[in-house]
Parts: structure tokens; sequence; C-alpha cells
């Protein structure tokens, strides 16, 4: 929890955050991930300080348990000098007890964003779904409350001005807006119109046009001008040589190109990110082809 100190801003953690959505669907699958096609709305955690404390606190984890489909899990919360925002106690359940900073007796507005990453934790937990190191399983545990329709109270919870600045999570407000804008453009919604924080809308937009990048790569049809002659002198080189060879884009959109064990005799392939759960996908370098991913099943329009 970044209070009063510096938030560091960009896309630091880029790669773990794809890796963590490419994750989500491999353990959930395409259903799994569609049975939470509806975010928690702000009404759902609404929490004015006319509220009693305790009891406004776990009518808030009710809610979070009741998004995440966890009917057998009690939220037990309570709070605590810490230097962290909140801390969950992971066990067999059927209890699970989850502590939030002091400070949240009197910041109740945000009390709905600590509560979400912590019962996130229960459910990864449950999954059996964890990164390697504290570090990227905290970022995946961002960006799986995010990506499953919680996540967007994290990033409102993002404040900044000369005096002070306040940030919940790991990932940095860039982040959190483009894993928000990646599901936005999955299941079509509008997150923009519940933001409380006009930083927290300013990082979404800049994280929606990365997430729009995704979708403009080649082979994509969708690429520019600039990204589709790249694109073909690679390929070009690629069939010259009659071996595989690489490209990417200055964003870091890598594709590559690959023959079979017979060498030069087989088929120029093309393998690159689907834009949606970036699965690598691999087709053959043979001009205009429509295909589906066969993780997330979103339908490409590619010129390979």
């Amino acid at each position: 929890m970044a209070d009063g100190g510096p938030v560091v801003h960009g896309y630091p953690h880029l790669e773990t955050v794809r890796s963590a959505i490419t994750a989500l669907y491999k353990r959930l699958s395409y259903d799994g991930v569609h049975t939470f096609d509806t975010s928690i709305v702000p009404a759902d955690v609404a929490f004015c300080d006319q509220d009693d404390l305790h009891l406004g606190v776990q009518r808030v984890a009710r809610e979070m348990v009741r998004h995440l489909r966890l009917p057998d899990a009690r939220m037990i919360v309570g709070f605590r000098e810490m230097e962290h925002a909140a801390n969950v106690e992971l066990t067999a359940g059927p209890e699970y007890f989850i502590e939030l900073n002091d400070r949240f007796r009197t910041h109740r507005r945000d009390i709905g964003a600590a509560l979400a990453h912590e019962v996130m934790h229960v459910y990864l937990h449950r999954l059996d779904l964890v990164f390697p190191g504290t570090r990227d399983n905290e970022i995946l545990t961002d960006t799986a409350t995010t990506y499953l329709g919680a996540g967007w109270l994290l990033l409102d919870a993002y404040r900044e001005d000369g005096a002070s600045s306040q940030k919940l999570g790991y990932l940095t407000p860039e982040e959190f807006g483009y894993v928000l804008a990646k599901r936005a453009i999955a299941f079509s919604e509008a997150p923009e119109t519940w933001f409380t924080s006009a930083q927290a809308y300013t990082a979404y937009t800049k994280g929606l046009a990365q997430a729009r990048r995704d979708e403009q790569q080649p082979p994509l049809t969708a690429a520019g001008w600039a990204g589709r002659r790249r694109y073909a002198k690679d390929r070009r080189q690629a069939l010259d040589q009659g071996s595989g060879g690489a490209g990417a884009s200055p964003g870091g959109e890598a594709y590559a190109f690959s023959r079979g064990p017979g060498g030069a005799a087989e088929p120029l392939r093309v393998s690159f990110p689907c834009p949606t759960c970036r699965q690598r996908i691999r087709l053959p370098a043979r001009g205009r082809v429509r295909a589906r991913c066969t993780l997330c099943r979103t339908v490409l329009e590619c010129d390979t």
C-alpha cells in the first residue's frame, strides 16, 4: 500500500500480468471465466461513515464471497496496525481471518478494494493456482481480482495529488487499467462510469490504449501499415533463409516463424500471442485466414 509515498507508473509487470491472464483461462476454462460476466457494481459495496463499522465490513466481505462463488467460506474481519493494507490467513477453511489496516476505520470507501484482494487470495488458494515467489503471486492475485470483476475497486482506490498519494495492490495504476480494459473488451463492460477517482479514470484510459494495441499487432489484419510492412519483410526473410525467424513490434508483441523437423521442405508457420488470453497461436504463413483461439475462443482475422 503506497500511502503518501511515490507511486510507480507504467508497465513494469506487464509480462507477469499477461501470464496471469493466460493462467486464469487455463485453470478456469472459457466457461469458467465467463461465469464472471458481471462485475461488482458500486451499490454492492457502498459503505458510508454512518454505517456500523463491523457490520458494514462483514456485509462487504459477504458480497465478495458471493461474487467469487465461495458459498461455504466465512470471512472474519478485524482491524490492527500494520504496514500493508490487509492480510488473510490461508487455511483449509471454511473460516478465514482477514486483518485490515487500522486506517480503514476512517477510510471506509476503500474497504471493498482491500477485501476484494484478500478474498481473491482465498479463491486462488482453493483453486490451487499460484505463481512462484511472493511478488509474482501478488501480481497474479491483483490480475485475477480485476479480470474476474472486482478489481476496478483497487484501481478506484488510487488517488494522487501534489500533497499525498494512495494506491492499493501491487500493479501500477496503468497495469490495473490494462487488465480492466482487457476485461471490458471481453465482456462488453463500461467500467469508467464507476470511478470516483479522476486519477483512476486517467490510468484506465492509458491501460485501454495498451489493450487496444494488443489487437493491432501483425499478423492480425487490424495491424497498422508499418506493422504489416515489417511483418512482410520478416516473412520474406524467413522464406529466403529456409528456416525460422522472429520479429516484434515496438510494443514488444513478438511473432516467430518456424518450420517442422523437415527444415526447408516443411511449410513456414508463424506463432503469435492471442490478443485476449495471450496463449500463443500457430498458423501456416500462407495469407488471409480466420482462426479461433482454442483457449478463449476469440475469433481472429489474420494475414499470415
